[in-house]
């Protein structure tokens, strides 16, 4: 297939981490690694702090009153009853990748409101679940979620990167 560099350099880089989140938690390792693609635009647009430092946070994890780690504050576009609006936001902010992948699966995993993730048949399914859940705002996130999903299916990704049995597309 015909892939974007930054597409097949990014799934290089992350991987690793997705499987061993998806081996850990039992959610699909092309759900997490899509949403670690849509979330920060292959990488391109990844949440940094105001030098410039990356948080590693690849996931668009808010840093809720439960949270004890580093924060950045960055403004994010979050839709108000249908409508875009800016406003500034804390984030979770890391000192890996892996810690990243690590506490997405966790966040999906010990959280009810995302236990229909967890139970899907499939990758595409799980996509439709984490929306409904209310993981995002944005009402095409899951059928975004499913189109960047394509990319991971081509036999190359799956035989160099994604094991096989830890993706179910």
């Amino acid at each position: 297939g015909n892939m974007p560099q930054q597409v097949r350099d990014f799934i290089d880089t992350m991987a690793p981490a997705a499987n061993a989140a998806a081996a850990r938690s039992g959610i699909p390792a092309s759900l997490i690694l899509s949403q670690a693609a849509l979330e920060s635009g292959w990488g391109k647009r990844e949440i940094k702090d105001e030098n410039g430092q990356t948080s590693y946070n690849l996931f668009g994890i808010k840093a809720t009153g439960n949270w004890d780690g580093k924060v950045v504050h960055i403004m994010t576009t979050e839709y108000i009853n249908g409508v875009a609006r800016k406003v500034q936001q804390p984030f979770r902010a890391y000192d890996s990748y892996e810690e990243s992948f690590a506490d997405y699966a966790a966040l999906i995993s010990n959280n009810k409101r995302y236990r229909h993730v967890l139970t899907a048949g499939n990758a595409q399914e799980a996509a439709r679940q984490i929306q409904k859940a209310g993981y995002a705002t944005d009402p095409q996130y899951a059928n975004k979620l499913i189109r960047i999903m394509d990319y991971f299916a081509e036999p190359k990704m799956l035989a160099n990167n994604v094991t096989a049995g830890q993706v179910n597309i």
